[in-house]
């Protein structure tokens, strides 16, 4: 994988070097056409070049008197340019010089003429150049010589087929050469390119094998990359703590839930054995207790699995709301008288205040009545049995359901986790010890129906606990 993104860096600075070379000899074979079709200098100065001054010194040469001289301009020209003039006639003799050294020849033969137009004949700084003019019928030629180290003039020969060849491994040498430093540099930039990235799917690796303690420090041109990786591995870490968490409280709960249940299924067990065996002779009072205790204990396992299927439902969304019109006052109040009918809790102090008799309300009654339940039992069975507790509803602004008591309160570790599945408080009285999911159960419902639930404790001074409906979930009776 390291390798694989390497080499798509690599290969794509070395195309954009080959695109480059190839647009820098198109440019260059340009070039060389236009210079060869204008026969002159594409990139010159704006002084004239030598060889044009000589070519248009032709036009300070003149006769006077049939003799060949040059004007006062040329001569200007000549001083100007560090130069000197020598005009020959048609037999190669001097008939003219201006500035002229004093090993400068007076007299040419063709051979000679050739010779010191080709070399330096005259000095090391001297250049000479050769042009001509005709006049009066008569053709004259003349020496220029430039005093300039700077002015060089060379005669080359050469072969088209030579030229040709050299080019051929010429082109192929610099090929190699540019493509092996295109290679170089290519490999070098991308492997600064993609070492972060090699770093980053290191820890996308070490994330898929659960290794969330990874930290890059955000930087470069992935800065934003680097971020997320952090961020990402900060959630997983948090999510992974979290699942362990939730994992030893459903073992923690398993274990208390399969003690509770053996308990009364051990009652049952006994008590049936011993009803089905011929040689206990029960009379009838016995009996009917007996029946009311496997009746209770079978109850209770009951509402242990309902509470199990119930908040499997509300977790995974899968459950059905069978909404209808009901007036809360009349629930709540009902609810109350039902928990003091009820023996066990026959003797504790619970009120129900309203404001008013009729609060209409569009919800799913059982569930309803489920989670309000909950949440008093666990005010009851969380608190010693002198305990005052006041259930009260008010329709302002939205509907608010309050639970309130005076008991012992909760702290605040156990207030974080109150609406945890499979928690149960440390204050369980053994009346009630619950399936640890009551609280869940009764927060998934009050959400599922559009509403909220808010706690709020003190130990040693007791807890409210307020449910609040919006009114748009509401209508008018």
């Amino acid at each position: 994988m390291k390798w694989w993104l390497t080499g798509r860096y690599l290969l794509s600075v070395v195309l954009v070097v080959i695109l480059v070379l190839i647009i820098n000899i198109v440019i260059v074979v340009g070039l060389l056409i236009a210079q060869a079709v204008s026969q002159k200098p594409i990139f010159h100065t704006t002084e004239i070049s030598a060889e044009d001054f000589t070519t248009g010194f032709r036009d300070y040469i003149a006769m006077a008197n049939n003799q060949v001289t040059i004007s006062e301009k040329g001569k200007k020209e000549l001083e100007a340019k560090k130069a000197w003039i020598q005009i020959l006639d048609e037999n190669g003799k001097q008939i003219y010089g201006y500035r002229l050294p004093e090993e400068v020849k007076k007299k040419y033969t063709p051979l000679e003429a050739i010779q010191m137009y080709k070399y330096k004949e005259v000095d090391g700084q001297t250049t000479v150049f050769v042009s001509g003019k005709e006049m009066n019928k008569k053709y004259y030629s003349f020496f220029i010589g430039l005093e300039d180290p700077n002015i060089g003039k060379y005669v080359l020969s050469y072969d088209y087929r030579d030229i040709f060849h050299m080019f051929k491994v010429g082109s192929l040498i610099f090929i190699i050469i540019d493509g092996f430093i295109a290679l170089l540099i290519g490999y070098l930039f991308s492997k600064r390119l993609t070492k972060p990235l090699n770093s980053l799917i290191d820890g996308i690796k070490r994330l898929a094998n659960k290794e969330y303690n990874i930290n890059y420090e955000p930087k470069g041109i992935y800065k934003e990359v680097f971020y997320n990786v952090n961020y990402l591995s900060n959630e997983l870490r948090v999510n992974e703590n979290e699942r362990k968490k939730l994992d030893k409280m459903k073992e923690e709960w398993i274990s208390n839930i399969s003690h509770d249940i053996k308990t009364p299924l051990a009652s049952i067990l006994g008590y049936a054995e011993m009803m089905k065996d011929a040689e206990y002779q029960f009379s009838i009072e016995e009996m009917m207790e007996y029946a009311e205790i496997i009746e209770s204990k079978s109850l209770y396992m009951n509402e242990v699995i309902e509470d199990l299927n119930l908040t499997t439902r509300l977790k995974n969304k899968e459950l059905s709301l069978n909404n209808k019109t009901i007036n809360m006052v009349t629930l709540l109040r009902n609810m109350v008288i039902d928990i003091l009918n009820d023996a066990k809790y026959s003797d504790r102090h619970i009120e129900f205040q309203c404001d008013q008799e009729t609060i209409a309300i569009d919800v799913d009654e059982i569930l309803i009545r489920r989670a309000i339940s909950n949440l008093i039992y666990n005010a009851i069975v969380h608190n010693d049995n002198n305990v005052n507790i006041v259930v009260r509803i008010e329709k302002k602004e939205r509907i608010h359901i309050i639970i309130q008591d005076d008991g012992k309160g909760i702290q605040k570790k156990e207030l974080e986790r109150i609406f945890d599945r499979y928690y149960r408080g440390t204050n369980t009285g053994e009346l009630h010890k619950g399936s640890g999911l009551g609280m869940a159960i009764a927060n998934d419902v009050i959400r599922v129906h559009g509403g909220e639930i808010k706690i709020n404790s003190v130990v040693g001074y007791g807890t409210t606990i307020e449910i609040v409906f919006p009114l748009n979930e509401s209508v008018n009776v």
